[in-house]
């Protein structure tokens, strides 16, 4: 469980130029979230999350010797994407220092549109199948 919520809180995160290619499009999010998103987590995200949220640590599900959880990679090579959007923002709010992890909590920090744009970008970084099974999954 606490693993699984460490992954989650990683789900801020990815960089690249402005205009991002999306893989895995909502149908109620627009280009101009996705480039919001984009720059949210490049300020906020992509320093512990990676370039375009491909992590920064090959054994991520592991602790290190301090018995801390890296950042995972969010780019739907790890679990992220098992998780519903409510999950996924609680993640984003409260951080992933309760779940082993160093993520602070943006709560405070980001808005909620900024909070929603962020994720909307993580998951158009992921492959179309893992954004279709997501939504298939989360309803």
């Amino acid at each position: 469980m606490k693993f699984i919520f460490l992954l989650v809180t990683s789900l801020i995160l990815a960089a690249c130029d402005n205009t991002p290619t999306v893989n895995a499009p909502a149908e109620n999010t627009s280009s101009q979230q996705i480039t919001q998103g984009k720059q949210v987590f490049e300020a906020h995200c992509q320093e512990c999350h990676g370039v375009e949220a491909a992590g920064m640590v090959k054994d991520w599900q592991k602790p290190d010797a301090g018995g801390i959880y890296p950042a995972p990679p969010l780019n739907g090579s790890a679990h992220a994407w098992h998780h519903d959007m409510k999950t996924l923002l609680g993640t984003v709010n409260r951080g992933g220092i309760p779940l082993g992890g160093t993520m602070p909590a943006f709560k405070d920090t980001l808005t909620e549109e900024e909070k929603e744009a962020v994720l909307i970008y993580v998951q158009s970084l992921w492959p179309e199948e893992l954004y279709l099974a997501w939504k298939d999954r989360n309803g």
